[in-house]
Order: structure tokens, then C-alpha cells, then sequence
């Protein structure tokens, strides 16, 4: 097996040696848009200004009563990002929030007095971290950077995760629900059901059959995921069906029969054109009624196996039956461009 063959099948993700693939994988580097708009930024800024601010100014009150040196951590900045930024994403609900935050200290605080050696402290801080969070439901990416956090300030105190880790999570937690809340932001995101419209082409079997073989994790619910891509379905069928009208898909050139045309030779167009109905007109091109395939039926009898015979024989001599009789004068309001169905 030559290296270029063993390096593609080990390392499958790395792009090919050629200029379009290289400029290709460049470009996977520049960041999306942001599909929101300007209010929506202001809203993130103001949350996540008010929310550090109060928990900063209410942790230092209670930091000089009960004595403590450290009164705030750096991940909280990282918290209010994803609480006021994201409020709906399971990273920044209350639990995962506190959760994360605590129980990530309280690894961190371990390794420290545990393991001698800060290196290894570290990388066993922030790994045991995530295998808690994912493990009680409680994945929050600032929670690695608080357990980081405890080695880094060599922590060997179990009531540093209570204080400033717990309180400073809390406190966060207490401004974002109010906040959200009075912006109209549900705060936490209740996980609802959505109800698929009738004409949805997936279920949520589907979605969770998909969300298996992706096998990452999301940064949405599988619940608001399923709603977003029924509202997507749905914005598509409006799209592709409200913005048509009868003059994008009607017939050109309609079709019509004159009242002295027969049977038959209507018959034959119909055939000819494959349409189901034929209008017919008068000499001033005007609607008097219409033909369709079911009135030849009744006619002709064409639904009785001895009609088709006994009819075929006498065509000749009943070769001028008028397509009035068929017609029935119905639909004389219709205009010639509704001849095709």
C-alpha cells in the first residue's frame, strides 16, 4: 500500500494536495453570517452586560462578608454568552449553567489535590469534567474552563466551587431568567413537541434516525430542529405555490371544441392532447358549456362493455351528435384559458 493511499484512509478529514481542494478547505475556515438582526444584537449585548454586572457587584458584597479573596471566575463570561446569546441551546439551560460550572470546579479542585503535578492536573481536570457533564446531563463548554480554572489557581479548598462558582452561576442564572423573559426570549426553553402539518414528509422517528448517524452533538434540541425544519418545509410549499398564478401554468394555446363538432372528433382531440375536458364555445369564441371524459361515459355508454361495440358500428350514421348534449351547459362563465385540468 503506497503512503499517499495508507495517509487517506487514516486521515480521511485532510484535504487533497491540489489547489481547488486546498482553496476549498481555506474557505471552511471564514465564519458564517449571522442571521439576526440589529435589535437582536443589542438584546445580547444589554443581557450579558447587566447579567456579569450584577453578579460581579453581588459577589464582591458577599466576597467582603464572608471573607473570601476570590469573589468571581473568567468562565462566567464565557456563561453569559451562551445564556443571553443562545438562550434556547441545551449548553446554556439553568442546570447546565450551575451544573456544569460546580461540578467542574469540584474536579478541578480534586486533580489538584490529588495529582502533584500541574501539567497533568490540567489535562485530567478538563477531561473528568466533560465525562461528569455528559454523564448527568449537564454539558456546558465554560464548565472545562472553570475546572481549568481550579488548578490553574491551585484550589486545594472544596468550598471554592461553592463560592465564587456556584454563587457566581446562580446569580447569572437569576438575571438571565428575568431578562430573557421581559424580552421575549422563553427562558428556560421549555422542550415542546412540535405537530408536523399533514403534509410533512418526515416524522420525528426520522429526525431521531438522522441525529443517530450524525452521532455529534448539537447546539439545538432535537425538538426545536424538528420545528425549525417543519417551519422550513412549510416557508418552501408557500414559496414554490404562493407565488405562482394561473398564467404560469396554464395552457398557451387552449383547446376547444365548436358546438357542431362530433363526438368523435372530440374524443380524439382529447386523446390527442391528453386533456380531461374540453370546453365549448359558440362563433364569438364565448364558453356555453364544457366536455369531459366523464359525459362521454354517459353517453356512449362507454362504461358498459356492449356500449363500445354497439357505438363503434353506428358511428357512421350518428356522426353529427352535438357536443351540447354532452355538455350540459355547464360552466358557461368559464373563460377559454380553463380548458386543461
Amino acid at each position: 500500500m503506497s503512503d499517499r493511499s495508507a495517509s487517506s484512509r487514516f486521515f480521511p478529514s485532510l484535504p487533497a494536495f491540489s489547489v481547488s481542494a486546498l482553496r476549498t478547505w481555506l474557505r471552511s475556515f471564514r465564519p458564517g453570517r449571522m442571521r439576526i438582526n440589529g435589535r437582536e444584537r443589542l438584546r445580547i449585548v444589554l443581557g450579558a452586560l447587566a447579567g456579569v454586572l450584577l453578579a460581579a457587584w453581588a459577589s464582591r458584597t458577599m466576597a467582603g462578608e464572608l471573607g473570601a479573596a476570590a469573589w468571581m471566575v473568567a468562565p462566567l463570561g464565557a456563561s453569559a454568552v451562551l445564556v443571553f446569546a443562545v438562550p434556547a441551546s441545551p449548553l446554556a439551560q439553568p442546570w447546565s449553567v450551575i451544573g456544569g460550572n460546580t461540578l467542574s470546579a469540584l474536579v478541578g479542585i480534586a486533580c489538584v489535590n490529588l495529582v502533584g503535578d500541574p501539567v497533568l492536573a490540567a489535562g485530567l481536570a478538563v477531561g473528568g469534567a466533560i465525562v461528569v457533564m455528559l454523564s448527568l446531563r449537564c454539558l456546558h463548554p465554560p464548565g472545562g474552563a472553570a475546572a481549568l480554572t481550579a488548578v490553574l489557581a491551585q484550589a486545594v479548598d472544596y468550598r471554592f466551587a461553592l463560592f465564587p462558582v456556584l454563587t457566581n452561576s446562580a446569580l447569572l442564572i437569576m438575571v438571565g431568567l428575568a431578562y430573557n423573559s421581559l424580552t421575549g426570549r422563553r427562558y428556560p426553553h421549555a422542550q415542546a413537541k412540535p405537530v408536523p402539518g399533514s403534509g410533512s414528509r418526515f416524522t420525528a422517528a426520522d429526525l431521531d434516525a438522522a441525529l443517530a448517524h450524525y452521532n455529534q452533538v448539537l447546539d439545538i434540541s432535537p425538538d426545536d430542529l424538528e420545528s425549525l425544519l417543519h417551519q422550513a418545509e412549510a416557508a418552501a410549499y408557500r414559496r414554490s405555490l404562493g407565488e405562482l398564478r394561473c398564467r404560469d401554468i396554464m395552457t398557451r394555446e387552449p383547446f376547444s371544441a365548436a358546438q357542431d363538432m362530433s363526438l368523435k372528433e372530440a374524443w380524439a382531440l382529447m386523446r390527442q392532447h391528453r386533456i380531461k375536458a374540453l370546453p365549448v364555445v359558440d362563433r364569438a369564441r364565448g364558453v356555453v358549456g364544457i366536455v369531459t371524459v366523464a359525459d362521454f361515459m354517459r353517453q356512449l355508454e362507454m362504461d358498459r362493455p356492449e356500449g363500445w361495440g354497439r357505438h363503434a358500428r353506428s358511428a357512421d350514421g350518428d356522426r353529427r351528435r352535438r357536443l351540447c348534449a354532452a355538455a350540459g351547459r355547464r360552466g358557461a362563465q368559464r373563460g377559454p384559458d380553463h380548458d386543461r385540468r
